[in-house]
């Protein structure tokens, strides 16, 4: 096999092999998911997490940088199929085989080093929690988290009609999510986190115009997150990039571990955005099934809390372009693509495991 075909080639059979392991979750679960990649992670945590800034994002820039350079010098050869006066060929079929060759290498190490979890045991599994629940199990379950987001804005504020102002910077912010994840991982010993890693992103301005507030960087193992988005859910969006690190890829996953970090932290404030974060995900559901129910609810919430969603929703409204549904509409792909079949509707999936796991727990 000539040597340019030999990358595209084995971009086709790393594709077959992932067809195949998502059959063996057991598998992936206990020889990469609690195998090898919690040594690889920890391992890039300890080398970079030290470093202020985000190295995966300069990283990401330079390979843009390359990219559009590349494209460029190479504008004019993809509808050249005659040999030139030097005597070479640039024709569109060489050029394919170069960008596969580079998709290749890249799909090979994204897998690698981060997202073979897509394959793991799902967490519905892990905890052996009910994976459906009734409109009656949603509405008792919104009640007690109404009750309780209520209580710890009231132990903060005092004031039922005042927002919760978050006073810790973010850097502070993120140090503190440490001791959520301890006392998470006293009950869950395999939500144990440790050497942290998670910065501030280059990349906040895009990142709020398409409408996200955080990533990983699966290269890097560094979490990322958008230092522009309202303060009083800093903890729950770091928390959740967090979990992400720890090796689980599914975002309703991440949403609900990030939101017992919150919930176990001893701080208030993180309480708060833990609580908050699943209350809002509750009445989005309620909007949906049940408009009525939806304004009753409504009424038995603090108008303090209300205050911070609304300061959530103009924060985003002001950044609001074509853009962000083009992202969504690739990132809803790329999910589908990777294990989770809801898109990125399957963010809110994580009421199905709130909702189950407090069945036979209090809040």
């Amino acid at each position: 096999m000539k040597r340019k075909y030999l990358l595209p080639f084995l971009l086709l059979i790393q594709i077959l092999i992932l067809k195949i392991i998502r059959f063996f979750p057991e598998t992936v679960e206990a020889f990469y998911s609690n195998g090898f990649y919690p040594y690889l992670s920890n391992f890039l945590r300890i080398i970079l997490g030290w470093i202020p800034f985000s190295i995966g994002d300069v990283l990401y820039f330079m390979l843009i940088l390359l990219a559009v350079k590349w494209f460029w010098k190479n504008r004019k050869n993809w509808t050249r199929s005659k040999v030139g006066q030097n005597g070479t060929k640039g024709n569109w079929k060489d050029l394919s085989l170069s960008i596969l060759s580079v998709l290749s290498v890249f799909y090979f190490f994204f897998h690698f080093l981060w997202a073979i979890n897509y394959y793991r045991i799902p967490l519905f599994e892990k905890m052996k929690i009910e994976r459906d629940y009734s409109d009656a199990d949603l509405y008792n379950f919104t009640k007690k988290i109404i009750a309780k987001t209520n209580e710890i804005h009231g132990q903060i504020t005092k004031n039922d009609s005042l927002k919760v102002v978050f006073p810790y910077s973010k850097e502070v912010a993120f140090i503190k999510n440490l001791h959520g994840y301890k006392n998470l991982a006293a009950q869950y010993p395999f939500f144990a986190y440790s050497n942290l890693s998670i910065k501030k992103s280059l990349f906040s301005l895009p990142l709020t115009y398409m409408g996200f507030g955080g990533y990983l960087n699966p290269f890097t193992n560094e979490a990322q997150v958008n230092s522009f988005m309202p303060m009083y859910n800093f903890p729950t969006t770091s928390c959740h990039e967090m979990a992400h690190q720890m090796g689980y890829a599914s975002e309703s996953e991440c949403n609900f571990i990030g939101f017992l970090a919150s919930v176990n932290n001893d701080n208030l404030y993180f309480k708060y955005s833990g609580y908050s974060f699943a209350l809002r995900y509750c009445l989005n559901n309620w909007y949906i099934r049940n408009e009525t129910i939806y304004k009753e609810l409504l009424k038995t919430i603090h108008p303090g809390i209300l205050k911070n969603y609304q300061e959530s929703e103009d924060f985003w409204m002001q950044y609001q372009t074509p853009i962000e549904k083009g992202f969504h509409l690739f990132y809803d792909r790329y999910l589908k693509l990777n294990q989770q079949k809801e898109g990125i509707d399957s963010y809110s999936k994580f009421i199905n495991l709130l909702v189950n796991y407090y069945k036979t727990k209090a809040l």
